[in-house]
């Protein structure tokens, strides 16, 4: 038993180095034997081993001397997020505000107390800027997890605050759980959350609530750069296509 128990131990923590090593890969940006090595303080022959395994099945590919991501991960990640009903019937509507507005549109759905983005539209002004589909971020620094948080329970609130902490990205990140609190109380009253430059430098956003049967399955806002997202256009212009938008995509969750 002993034996047995030691084994499943041995694979779990292999499988945990392989996903570990993914991760570095990605924050790399690729990233040779000994860098990967050196960043996670394994062995080299043990990094080796598991790029080359990891090769092999096509989730990381070399060039040169260098390991980077391989597609397979993307025919995973778009596997996922094809089984997500909300992907389907909000890409139409996300689509319309992106044209009517000109910015870039972005739905955030949450998992494992982090936010992913789970689709984005992009207008003919829209902004580059360093978010794609797919990335996690911190619930806490956007609009869009700021107005999922709003929405969970006291309790699934408090467990993803402990797990993930409140990291300040920007000076103006809210890292004050009590001030966050405070926020989220205002956002469950008025069902709109706004990012002031809370997670990139320069970029505002605003964001509505997506419910389905009065639960919280993601959000979806519109994002631009200060000099366009005045409070006046907001008011005005953005959260009137952002809200119809939002309610028909409910409609099309709940009856689809």
């Amino acid at each position: 038993m002993e034996s047995t128990d030691a084994a499943e131990g041995a694979g779990v923590k292999t499988v945990r180095t392989a996903f570990e090593i993914l991760e570095a890969l990605k924050s790399l940006d690729g990233a040779t034997t000994t860098e990967v090595a050196a960043h996670l303080d394994l062995p080299k022959s043990s990094a080796y081993n598991h790029l080359q395994t990891l090769e092999r099945e096509g989730y990381v590919v070399k060039n040169d001397q260098t390991y980077e991501l391989g597609l397979r991960l993307l025919d995973l990640g778009a596997f996922a997020r094809q089984k997500q009903t909300l992907f389907d019937v909000a890409q139409p509507e996300m689509e319309t505000v992106a044209e009517e507005t000109g910015e870039l549109v972005n739905l955030l759905v949450e998992e494992g107390g982090r936010g992913i983005f789970l689709l984005r539209e992009r207008g003919d002004n829209a902004v580059n800027v360093d978010s794609y589909t797919g990335q996690s971020v911190h619930l806490h620094t956007t609009a869009l997890g700021k107005t999922i948080l709003a929405h969970l329970s006291e309790e699934r609130r408090a467990s993803i605050i402990e797990r993930h902490g409140l990291p300040q990205m920007t000076e103006k990140t809210i890292t004050d759980r009590d001030r966050l609190e405070a926020e989220l109380e205002e956002i469950r009253t008025e069902e709109v959350a706004y990012d002031m430059e809370e997670r990139v430098r320069g970029l505002r956003c605003v964001a509505v609530p997506i419910f389905n049967d009065e639960t919280i399955t993601g959000a979806v806002s519109v994002s631009g750069p200060n000099s366009r997202m005045s409070e006046d256009r907001i008011r005005d212009e953005i959260l009137p296509q952002l809200k119809h938008a939002a309610n028909i995509i409910e409609l099309n969750q709940t009856y689809s």
